[in-house]
């Protein structure tokens, strides 16, 4: 059998489906084009990989993902009920191809060589039996030495995307990659729809681990280096791999397609590209959603509480609020509870200069959403003024907010659902609160929250003072159990 490990890429900025994704939760996060967030869509897209062909050992996935989106991973992952082989953290970006070369060196750590298949986590795939088809035959390529990616069968003449151009046959669909070749103008795009052989970029590659080390190593031995360094440093966590802050650091950036792959294209045939014709989309702006939702009769797309009046071709994404729309047509109207985004279909690729806008400006609205998450639950802020904050807290089964006091802000709780313990004062004193229940932590008093109960504990939080920054706070060690 043919050991097989898919390698998931978590990173993403949040800006091209801003106010919905953000730098701290970015699309791959969102619940887009099904029941499931994009993540989760990747990891369910893999599991019947195992029963459509008995010749492939389906290992545990390895996800790769910014140090900040640890929990965000674990949870999702947690609600599918799956159980990673390790998520790798990277405490700074630097592209695919150190990502890559990092859950390579991972892999082989075992012993095993196995047949990796690298994915983003931010695409869906419409049709899943195809989509798995294919990487079957990725793998069974890979498995003989052959580097092999996705080459999307084009629906249209895109400038948006990179092209691959396919050459001679081999095994069943499975072609010689000749090259790589960057966005055309429309002309251009116009000639490889109608010749047959250029293919959009998908991004995804299949290949043995070691194969890629070899190639790594061979073209791009600083980024090897590095990479090792990084892991061999590295401290496992629970489900966590640190990779070293320092060493990663000193990695170059640069992507798979760079850093080797356009290096072995056309080469013989040890580079080789499959045609997927699978329901893919990128994303890559709100208006993709049209590739892979179902549009009403007007053609319009409705997500929440909206109501629409003589409406066509739009998109009216309702989070939080109730949305009306009337007498118009082709926008994009998304509501979250701190934004609203109104745009037109045809502008819809500067929506990241909004996002830019406010990073620039150092607004909250292009890091975060309102309900943030943490590694015990989320924080939600409700309501704010001058000298005080309304938060909704919710604490997951068994989990605690670590000790902690405040310098310039007192905090009200009261618990509206389950059991709260709270420890509290230099004494230590503790005590538990259950629902209508309420305790007052005065400035500068040390003080734990923890839910020891087997349902979330949620509580509103009022915080008063003459400082109210997250930065206002003062963390203690705990105690060893």
């Amino acid at each position: 059998m043919i050991p097989f490990k898919a390698v998931i890429l978590s990173g993403g900025s949040g800006t091209r489906m801003w106010p919905l994704s953000r730098e701290a939760y970015p699309k791959q996060f969102l619940t887009l084009g099904g029941e499931h967030s994009l993540l989760q869509q990747t990891v369910l897209r893999i599991d019947p990989l195992a029963q459509s062909s008995q010749e492939i050992d389906l290992l545990p996935p390895l996800f790769v993902c910014n140090e900040a989106h640890r929990f965000l991973v674990a949870e999702q992952l947690r609600e599918l009920d799956k159980q990673p082989d390790t998520i790798i953290l990277e405490p700074l970006g630097r592209n695919t191809a150190p990502a890559l070369t990092c859950a390579a060196l991972i892999a082989v750590r075992e012993g095993t060589d196995p047949v990796m298949a690298v994915m983003p986590s931010d695409h869906v795939v419409r049709q899943g039996r195809a989509f798995r088809d294919t990487l079957s035959q990725a793998i069974a390529l890979a498995a003989k030495g052959h580097v092999a990616t996705f080459g999307i069968v084009p629906t249209r003449a895109e400038t948006g995307f990179g092209y691959l151009r396919a050459g001679q046959k081999l095994e069943g669909p499975a072609r010689v990659l000749e090259a790589f070749v960057e966005k055309p103008n429309l002309e251009t795009a116009k000639h490889y729809l109608k010749s047959g052989d250029y293919l959009w970029n998908s991004g995804i590659f299949v290949l043995r681990a070691k194969v890629w080390l070899e190639a790594i190593g061979c073209f791009r031995p600083d980024i090897l280096d590095a990479c090792e360094q990084a892991v061999n440093a590295g401290v496992r966590d629970s489900d966590f791999f640190r990779l070293d802050k320092g060493a990663f650091a000193g990695c170059p950036s640069d992507s798979i397609d760079y850093a080797v792959m356009e290096k072995i294209a056309g080469q013989g045939s040890s580079a080789v590209v499959l045609p997927l014709d699978a329901g893919w989309s990128d994303l890559g702006s709100w208006p993709a959603l049209w590739e892979v939702e179902d549009a009403d009769e007007r053609g319009n797309l409705v997500h929440g509480d909206a109501y629409l009046q003589d409406v066509s071709n739009s998109l009216v994404h309702a989070s939080e609020r109730f949305v009306a729309a009337l007498g118009v047509s082709d926008l994009i109207i998304a509501e979250t509870a701190d934004a609203i985004l109104v745009a037109h279909k045809d502008s819809a690729q500067n929506v990241r200069d909004v996002a830019a806008f406010l990073k620039q400006q150092g607004r909250y609205e292009y890091r975060h959403h309102l309900k943030i998450h943490r590694p015990w639950g989320t924080i939600e802020t409700i309501s704010k003024g001058e000298r005080y904050q309304v938060n909704h807290l919710m604490v997951r089964s068994g989990m605690h907010v670590a000790t902690q006091l405040h310098h310039h802000r007192a905090e009200h709780w009261i618990v509206v659902k389950g059991t709260a313990k709270i420890t509290r004062g230099e004494e230590q004193e503790s005590f538990l609160l259950t629902e209508n229940q309420s305790t007052y932590i005065p400035i500068g008093v040390r003080h734990r929250l923890e839910n020891p109960g087997r349902i979330p504990l949620e509580l509103i939080e009022v915080q008063s003072g003459a400082y109210l920054g997250e930065d206002d706070i003062q963390r203690f060690q705990e105690p060893q159990s």
